[in-house]
């Protein structure tokens, strides 16, 4: 099944290890290119091309500097919902 919502959540603070490619700026959807060996991103098996749906449980409207932004908010704990 190719498009599974996937629920993942980070926590301990930024870095979180991932870069965000993609947006509406572009024509395209956002999706997670780079996932950092070892980071936190990686620990919770974020994959290079997933697409990302929410952040904290924000709908994204699919702009990347809307995603960053809502990335650098997050202090904490970082949840995201990809599609894979």
């Amino acid at each position: 099944d190719r498009c599974k919502l996937h629920n993942v959540a980070l926590s301990g603070g930024a870095p979180w290890g991932f870069t965000l490619r993609g947006g509406l700026e572009h024509g395209e959807p956002l999706i997670i290119t780079k996932v950092e060996e070892g980071s936190k991103a990686a620990a919770v098996r974020l994959q290079a091309g997933d697409e990302l749906v929410t952040i904290n449980e924000v709908p994204l409207n699919g702009y990347r500097q809307e995603a960053i932004c809502l990335v650098k908010g997050s202090h904490k704990t970082l949840t995201l919902e990809v599609k894979r």
